[in-house]
């Protein structure tokens, strides 16, 4: 069960930081925010793409462990 959490711990910090990353390009795209000196740039990757790793990692870790807490004991092991 560690394992599975651990897992989606992990995938859920990629996927996470990946969709941060789109939303803040989108964001700095729809808003036109400045490029001076690299604003737009900080601000994708200081605040939107550590944003979406930690909900990301939240969520995966959290749906991984409630999905091994669901599937119980293993077919192997189980009386007939």
């Amino acid at each position: 069960m560690i394992l599975l959490v651990f897992a989606g711990l992990v995938l859920g910090v990629l996927v996470g930081a990946a969709l941060g990353l789109g939303a803040g390009l989108a964001w700095t795209s729809y808003f036109e925010t400045s490029s001076f000196e690299g604003y737009s740039g900080m601000l994708v990757f200081l605040t939107f793409m550590p944003i979406g790793a930690m909900i990301g990692g939240l969520i995966g870790a959290i749906g991984l462990g409630m999905f091994a807490l669901r599937d119980g004991e293993p077919r192997a092991r189980r009386e007939p």
